[in-house]
C-alpha cells in the first residue's frame, strides 16, 4: 500500500522500519526482507454492527477492503486463513460508511472513494453498484465536480421506514427503490468557499481524489421521532435542518463552530425528540481542540459541552446510549471519554485501550464498540454499571446491577457488581422464577484464574465470584448442579459434572456479602438464529437431560456406597477372626464388586484406558446426555430408546446392590459387633 516514513537505525543501518497504509514492516538485513503485519493496524473510518446474534463488527480499512466479523461466538463459521477468525468484505472500498439493510440482515450497502457505493448480498457475494451519479473522477478539483463527494460520504436509512436509504454529495439524496433511482431532497448544504474547493497537492503531485473532496454532507441523522425530520452537517462547519422531508432546510450551525470545521458525527437522542449532539473538529486547520455541542429544541439553541476534555483530544464521534437518557460516549483523537449527565462532565474511558485515534464508536447492546485508526476493533463489554449508575452507590459496601438477559447456547449470564472494599467471601446464588434454588457459589479470592494445567474438556462453565475492590463479573454458564462424581472418576464422550442447560424462562441472582444482600431477576432467551425448534422442545430436552443426570448421579453413588462400605470392611479385617472375615465378609465384598464393575470401568487408571476396556453404564449414561443437549433440539425417539434401556440395567444393578446389602450387612455387623468394633455405616458421600 502507500508507504509514508521510514525509520533507519542510526546504529545499526541492518535494521530498518517501514510504515504505510497498512501498518508497519521491519527488516533487520538492509531490506532484502521484511517481516509480515500478522497483528492488528487496521486504519478504520467508521464502525456499525449488525442484527446478527452475537452482532458483527464492520468497517473499512484504509489501503484495503471492508470487512466484517463477529464480535463473539460464530465458531461453526470457517476462517479464511490459517489461525484467522472467520470474516468477509461487506462490498465497498477502503474509506466507506457501511449499513445493513434493517430488515434483510444479508443485504449491505458501502461506499468508497470515487463516490461507488455497493449493494452487497453476502448469502450469495451478489453485488451491484448502485451509485447515485456514476460520474467517475480523479485528478480533478472539487469545483469542477457537479456532485461532491467525500471518499466517506454517510449511507443509512430511515428509522422508521426500512424502504428509504440516504446518502450525501453536497446534496442529500433519498431512494425508496433500493438505489435505481435516486432523488435530490435538498439544495447545497455547505459553505461551497471557492477557496476550499480549488486544486490540492503541491508542486510534486496534486492528489486530487476523494480524500481531498471538501465542502459536502459529511454526517446526516434521520429522525427516530419523525419520518419528516432530517439533520445534516457538513465537513466545512455547517449543521441544516429540515421538518419536512427534505422540502425546507433550515441552517442551524451553531455560532461556537467556526468556518471550517467539519462535523464528524451528529447522533440524535432516541430518548428526546429535538435533541442532537455533534462532534467536530478542525485539526485540518491547525485547530486540536474538542468542538462538541448539543441542542435540546431542534437547533434553536446550542451548548457547548466539552468540560473534561483534555487539550488536544479533538473529537470524532459523539453517541447517547440507547438505554439511559444522559449517558452520552465520545470518540477523540485520543482515545474514549463518557458523562453521565449530558455532556456537562466527561470523565476517561481509556481503561487499557491504546493512545489511538477512535474515529468512530456506536453502543450496541451491552457494549460500546469501536473503530481505531491504527489497532483495529475495540469493544468495551457490559456497560450495565454504567447505565444503572446513581450517586448513591458511592456510598454502599456493595453493589449488584441487575444482570442483561442471556441467551441460551450463545452467551453466559454475566453478573456484574461493585465492592467498596476488597471482600473476604462473596456468595451467589441462582434461584428460579419461583425462588427454587438452583446452585450456590461462593468466592474468596480477588482473582479468578482457571487451573493452567487442567485439559481442555474440562474448562468453561461458571466463573468463580471474585472478591476484588471495584467492579467484578461472575459468569453464570446457564447450568443446572451437575451428576454426583468420585475421585479418579475416567469418563469418555461427557462431562456429568457439567449440569443441565437451563431452560428458556425468568431466572433470579442473589448476592450476599457480610452486610449486603440484594436479589434481581433475569432472563434466559432462545437463540434467535435457531430454526425449527421451539419453547416447548428446550422444555423437554432439558427434563430428559434432567432425568439422565439423575440416573447417573444414581450410579456413583451406588460406586461412592460400595467403596466407602469396602473401606469400612477392609479396616476391620485385623479385628475380626480368618474364618470369620472369609465367612462372611467376602461375599459381600465379591457381590458389591460385581455392581460396582457393570456401573463403572474400575480398570481405568489413565485418560486412555477407555481405549482398553469396554465402557460401562454410568459413562453410557453420561454421553447419552451429552447427545441430547448437542445442540438445542428436541431429542430424538433414539435418545428415549437408550434412556429406556439404560435406566433399566441401572434398576437391576441397584436392586442387586440393595438385595445383597439386605442380605449380608446384618451378618457383617454381628461379627463386627462380636468383635468388638464399630457397625458398618452406609453413606452417599459425593465429591
Amino acid at each position: 500500500g502507500d508507504n509514508h516514513d521510514l525509520w533507519i537505525d542510526p546504529n545499526n543501518p541492518d535494521r530498518m522500519i517501514n510504515s504505510n497504509d497498512g501498518g508497519a514492516n521491519v527488516s533487520i538485513n538492509q531490506g532484502k526482507s521484511w517481516t509480515e503485519q500478522d497483528y492488528i493496524t487496521t486504519q478504520l473510518y467508521h464502525v456499525m454492527t449488525t442484527s446478527d446474534v452475537p452482532y458483527h463488527v464492520a468497517g473499512a480499512q484504509q489501503d484495503n477492503s471492508t470487512i466484517a466479523v463477529p464480535s463473539d461466538g460464530w465458531e461453526h463459521m470457517q476462517a479464511r486463513g490459517p489461525n484467522h477468525g472467520w470474516y468477509y468484505a461487506v462490498g465497498g472500498g477502503e474509506s466507506g460508511w457501511i449499513t445493513q439493510h434493517p430488515v434483510h440482515k444479508d443485504i449491505f450497502y458501502a461506499g468508497s472513494q470515487g463516490a461507488l457505493l455497493t449493494r452487497y448480498d453476502r448469502s450469495n457475494g451478489q453485488s451491484r453498484d448502485i451509485q447515485v451519479y456514476p460520474r467517475f473522477f480523479s485528478g480533478e478539483p472539487a469545483s469542477a465536480l457537479p456532485e461532491r463527494w467525500q471518499w466517506t460520504f454517510p449511507i443509512m436509512f430511515a428509522p422508521q421506514d426500512p424502504n428509504i436509504m440516504y446518502t450525501c454529495s453536497q446534496h442529500v439524496w433519498k431512494t425508496t427503490n433500493d438505489g435505481q433511482t435516486w432523488e435530490k431532497i435538498s439544495p447545497d448544504l455547505t459553505y461551497a468557499d471557492p477557496t476550499t474547493l480549488d486544486k490540492t497537492g503541491g508542486i510534486i503531485t496534486m492528489d486530487m481524489n476523494g480524500p481531498e473532496i471538501y465542502a459536502t454532507v459529511f454526517a446526516l441523522a434521520p429522525s427516530f421521532h419523525d419520518i419528516n425530520t432530517i439533520w445534516a452537517g457538513s465537513d466545512d462547519g455547517k449543521i441544516n435542518i429540515t421538518r419536512d422531508g427534505g422540502k425546507t432546510w433550515t441552517d442551524i450551525t451553531p455560532k461556537e463552530l467556526p468556518k471550517f470545521s467539519r462535523v464528524s458525527i451528529i447522533d440524535e437522542s432516541k430518548h428526546r425528540p429535538g435533541t442532537l449532539f455533534v462532534a467536530a473538529n478542525r485539526y485540518q486547520v491547525d485547530d486540536r481542540q474538542p468542538y462538541v455541542f448539543k441542542t435540546h429544541d431542534y437547533g434553536k439553541t446550542w451548548t457547548k459541552i466539552i468540560n473534561g476534555i483534555e487539550t488536544g483530544h479533538f473529537a470524532r464521534a459523539v453517541r447517547e446510549d440507547p438505554v439511559r437518557q444522559g449517558l452520552l460516549f465520545l470518540a477523540t483523537e485520543h482515545g474514549v471519554y463518557f458523562s453521565m449527565n449530558d455532556g456537562e462532565l466527561w470523565q476517561s474511558l481509556q481503561l487499557k485501550l491504546p493512545d489511538t485515534p477512535i474515529r468512530d464508536l456506536v453502543v450496541k447492546d451491552n457494549d460500546v464498540v469501536l473503530g481505531s485508526h491504527g489497532r483495529g476493533f475495540w469493544i468495551l463489554d457490559d456497560i450495565q454499571p454504567l447505565r444503572q449508575y446513581t450517586d448513591e452507590m458511592k456510598d454502599r459496601s456493595a453493589v449488584l446491577f441487575k444482570p442483561a438477559d442471556a441467551f441460551r447456547g450463545l452467551q453466559d449470564a454475566s453478573i456484574q457488581y461493585y465492592l467498596k472494599q476488597q471482600q473476604d467471601t462473596i456468595t451467589f446464588e441462582i434461584l428460579d422464577a419461583n425462588d427454587k434454588l438452583i446452585d450456590t457459589f461462593t468466592g474468596s479470592k480477588p482473582k479468578y484464574e482457571e487451573d493452567p494445567d487442567a485439559p481442555w474438556w474440562e474448562k468453561g462453565g461458571s466463573s468463580k465470584p471474585t472478591t476484588a475492590k471495584g467492579i467484578n463479573t461472575f459468569a453464570w454458564d446457564l447450568r443446572y448442579p451437575g451428576a454426583k462424581v468420585f475421585e479418579g472418576m475416567i469418563i469418555w464422550s461427557a462431562s456429568p459434572q457439567r449440569g443441565p442447560k437451563a431452560p428458556l424462562g425468568t431466572y433470579k441472582v442473589r448476592m450476599k456479602t457480610r452486610d449486603y444482600e440484594q436479589t434481581y431477576s433475569f432472563n434466559v432467551q432462545m437463540d434467535p438464529n435457531l430454526k425449527g425448534i421451539t419453547e416447548a422442545d428446550l422444555q423437554e430436552q432439558f427434563k430428559l437431560a434432567n432425568d439422565i443426570m439423575k440416573k447417573t448421579s444414581a450410579a456413583n453413588e451406588a460406586v461412592i456406597k460400595i467403596r466407602d462400605i469396602r473401606k469400612q470392611i477392609d479396616s476391620s479385617k485385623g479385628k475380626v477372626g480368618a474364618a470369620d472375615f472369609n465367612k462372611t465378609m467376602v461375599p459381600l465384598l465379591e457381590q458389591m464388586a460385581l455392581v460396582e464393575e457393570a456401573l463403572y470401568q474400575v480398570k481405568n487408571q489413565s485418560g486412555q484406558d477407555p481405549l482398553n476396556f469396554p465402557i460401562k453404564l454410568n459413562n453410557r449414561l453420561a454421553s447419552l446426555r451429552r447427545s441430547v443437549e448437542d445442540g438445542d433440539a428436541k431429542p430424538t425417539d433414539g435418545a428415549y430408546t437408550v434412556y429406556k434401556e439404560l435406566s433399566a440395567e441401572l434398576a437391576t444393578h441397584l436392586a442387586t446392590l440393595e438385595m445383597n446389602l439386605e442380605e449380608h450387612l446384618a451378618l457383617v455387623n454381628a461379627v463386627l459387633n462380636k468383635a468388638g468394633t464399630a457397625p458398618i455405616e452406609v453413606s452417599h458421600k459425593g465429591k
